[in-house]
């Protein structure tokens, strides 16, 4: 095998490979990444057992083939290569991966091709394109809401679903911790009607995010009960899915709060922030206190203090003290895009919901605390 590629293209596809694979690893072959060249471009292929990730980059190919080197190794040594370099990549006889740039030399051990886990084929019984915009916003609004508790392992993804919404059926991705919910709608795509509930696992959405956030195509989407493969033009993302079934997100998410409370969600999320300074690592619990057009936001830490903040806000309804987590809080103000952010209470023991304005597409849900 040999073959020329640009310094930045390599960079770039080893990058993403290399982000795949883990840390530790109890099997050698999967710190590696697959290389195979052919035609007029060269893959990179790396995988952990449950996701696979292959991105194609442009390449002057002399002698096609396939090896297999340490991903990390080869990120390293590609990120350390002058701007603008042209790198030779060969493989030697004796079973050794060279890597020329200018007067860099490097001799790679590598390992057989055949040992290469290959993710096995699958028959996916949904498949649609999508905008990568239109998916952005679906995975990046929910995620922060992902439980890491290893134990209910049903909620380590994102639940990505076809569901009536307001308007139709819709594609729906939803997230929860048990302390807090995000509930994210968009518009269908044609042929995602059939498409299978399926839980796309947290280390997929953080790999699914450098997809998306690189790339403004259309992405095809592939669904099946086991699996999920979100692919353009060069970058395949595989994944097995989660299997559990997720709960019923539709009985935490309330009906009735009347209490409506207006605020400018970068105003609240800074304030929040401020108080929040006060207090214990452990709780961060802040009080909202609701008045005719007023909120204060407080702290109160007996270690290391109090604070408060006023701020000016659309409040007509009776009085409300109501506790929460500072952290959810601010998480939550963050996706918010339009200027304001409705909170909808109904006492201070119920949850509360939040909008982003009069867009009832995104839906948010936090658990109160005692404060």
């Amino acid at each position: 095998m040999k073959f020329s590629i640009e310094r930045a293209v390599l960079v770039k596809a080893v990058a993403q490979a290399q982000s795949v694979v883990e840390r530790r690893n109890t099997i050698p072959i999967l710190s590696n990444v697959l290389i195979e060249a052919q035609g007029d471009g060269v893959s990179f292929r790396a995988t952990d057992l449950d996701t696979e990730v292959v991105d194609k980059a442009p390449a002057m190919v002399e002698r096609p083939g396939a090896t297999t080197v340490s991903a990390a190794l080869l990120n390293e040594i590609a990120r350390k290569l002058p701007d603008g370099a042209l790198v030779s990549i060969s493989t030697e006889a004796e079973g050794r991966l060279t890597v020329q740039a200018g007067r860099s030399n490097f001799s790679l051990a590598t390992l057989p091709r055949e040992d290469f886990p290959v993710m096995a084929s699958s028959e996916y019984s949904a498949n649609f394109s999508a905008p990568s915009q239109l998916l952005r916003r679906l995975f990046d609004k929910s995620r922060f809401a992902i439980s890491t508790e290893e134990t209910r392992y049903y909620l380590n993804g994102v639940y990505m679903h076809v569901a009536d919404g307001e308007g139709g059926r819709v594609l729906r991705c939803v997230a929860t911790d048990g302390h807090r919910l995000a509930r994210i709608d968009a518009a269908l795509p044609e042929g995602a009607d059939e498409m299978p509930g399926v839980i796309v696992p947290r280390k997929t959405v953080a790999e699914l995010k450098k997809l998306l956030d690189g790339d403004d195509a259309e992405i095809a989407v592939s669904v099946s009960e086991t699996k999920v493969r979100f692919a353009t033009p060069t970058i395949m993302l595989t994944s097995k899915v989660i299997d559990g079934t997720f709960p019923d997100y539709t009985r935490v998410i309330p009906q009735s709060n009347a209490r409506k409370l207006e605020v400018d969600a970068s105003d609240f999320a800074r304030a929040v922030d401020r108080v929040a300074t006060v207090s214990s690592e452990r709780s961060r619990a802040v009080k909202l206190a609701l008045d005719d057009d007023r909120l204060v936001l407080s702290v109160n830490a007996p270690d290391a203090g109090a604070a408060d903040e006023e701020l000016a806000v659309a409040y007509a309804d009776e009085p409300l003290e109501i506790g929460f987590n500072a952290k959810y809080l601010q998480e939550i103000a963050q996706q918010v895009d339009r200027e304001n952010a409705v909170f909808l209470f109904n006492g201070s023991g119920d949850a509360a919901l939040i909008r982003e304005g009069g867009d009832e597409s995104a839906v948010y849900v936090v658990m109160p605390m005692r404060v």
